[in-house]
């Protein structure tokens, strides 16, 4: 079964408890508190793995949760952090974020994606000792680790996609020019999962084609298998468009033309624009006045033609040539770059309890504000608007009136949940 789409569950884990523990020691009077900091959770970390062509592993299990981080212990010993959990998805798989749709992760590098991070330790007893706080008797739990729903999409990576109408001979073309070996039968929906196939152009040069099964009148409407996979064209460099230009099924070439292209259009408009080829296939059922017909229709529109027919291989290797050439004029293969928390997102954050405990410890003013802990993820301190951001955070929430009451003077430090930086009135 070919599975493209699923939606799962993923949580990080949490981060360990901080640790309240004292310092005991034969003839040491008052030893003082030495409870560790806990560990951080697990992180969740999308890798691709190319031993999967589908996403069904996913319609059996659909909950992902890392490991916890560990406890505090005594003697200022920091608790074990969680191992990542590593999930394996087919390359060119599009993680979203279920609730919003916004693209989180484009697996189709071999390099992981951290889509949800473990909680930080909590901090244990040692340090909230002071001078006049000298036995602190409690400690930070940890922070919760991020939790996603999100949805998988499975995009293929092809160079080229074949398209046409059902039984216009893709299936046949991609397995004459390639290793694949795809059913073949005269009925139409005979292929009914996409194919991907590697054809070699000539020395130490290939590409990668995907025969795209499925495509009717109204596909761009979801009919036959249409959005089934008009989604694994969206990558494509290069639309190989195969048309039976014999009509021998009684279908005219010409509307067959324009009613996938309608269809790829009213899928996505980026698609209509994509270069193209036209393939006009069972050329040796067609008599020299249907071809001549359909080649003056086509060219007309400035489009490359070319005659085949796949069964006898007859124009084959031409074809592949030209894709080869039009190839090394295109740009790679599509990849989709993850989007940014939209600035709603981020300000509904600060919809929860925004309370917070700022503390002086060796001239640090030390901020506690668990609810602020997702937004600092998102803050790039080389980057100006989002320090402003950061900033208006700061100044909404009450923390920047809060560290002028206590007196905090211009170059002072300040550490909110690990980041530090120097107070600017």
């Amino acid at each position: 079964m070919f599975v493209d789409q699923a939606k799962i569950k993923i949580k990080a884990g949490d981060g360990g408890d901080g640790a309240v523990s004292f310092h005991r020691e034969k003839y040491v009077a008052a030893g003082g508190p030495d409870g560790g900091d806990g560990g951080r959770g697990g992180d969740i970390v999308f890798q691709v793995d190319d031993n999967f062509s589908t996403l069904i592993d996913f319609r059996y299990k659909r909950k992902y949760v890392a490991e916890r981080g560990q406890n505090g212990g005594a003697r200022n010993c920091t608790g074990k952090s969680a191992p990542p959990l590593i999930v394996k998805v087919p390359r060119g798989t599009i993680v979203r974020d279920a609730n919003t749709g916004r693209i989180m992760a484009d697996m189709s590098t071999d390099e992981p994606k951290v889509l949800a991070r473990g909680g930080n330790g909590g901090r244990g007893n040692v340090h909230f000792a002071t001078s006049t706080r000298q036995i602190p008797k409690f400690a930070k739990p940890g922070y919760p680790g991020e939790e996603f729903e999100v949805t998988l999409e499975l995009k293929l990576l092809a160079d080229v996609g074949l398209v046409g109408f059902p039984n216009v001979g893709k299936s046949t073309l991609i397995s004459v020019v390639s290793a694949a070996k795809p059913k073949i039968a005269n009925y139409h929906f005979t292929t009914l999962t996409p194919v991907l196939g590697v054809v070699r152009a000539e020395e130490e040069k290939s590409f990668v084609m995907a025969d795209i099964p499925g495509l009717i009148e109204g596909a761009g409407d979801g009919v036959g298998l249409g959005h089934e996979f008009l989604r694994h064209v969206e990558r494509c460099r290069l639309i190989v468009h195969v048309v039976d230009v014999s009509g021998i099924e009684g279908r005219d070439p010409k509307e067959d033309f324009d009613i996938i292209n309608a269809e790829l259009a009213k899928f996505d408009e980026e698609l209509a624009k994509r270069p193209q080829i036209v393939a006009a296939n069972k050329s040796d059922m067609a008599t020299e006045e249907q071809i001549a017909d359909f080649r003056s229709f086509i060219e007309a529109k400035g489009i490359p033609f070319f005659c085949i027919s796949a069964a006898t291989t007859q124009g084959t290797q031409e074809l592949i040539k030209k894709v080869s050439e039009v190839l090394d004029t295109l740009p790679p293969i599509k990849e989709y770059e993850p989007e940014p928390i939209p600035q709603a997102e981020l300000d509904e954050m600060l919809g929860v309890d925004k309370k917070f405990d700022i503390t002086v410890e060796d001239d640090v003013y030390c901020v506690e504000a668990p609810w602020i802990q997702p937004i600092m993820r998102t803050v790039d301190p080389n980057d100006w608007s989002s320090l402003q951001y950061f900033q208006r955070v700061l100044i909404n929430s009450g923390i920047i009136a809060k560290l002028e009451e206590m007196g905090i003077n211009e170059g002072d430090t300040v550490s909110i949940e690990g980041f530090e930086f120097d107070f600017v009135e």
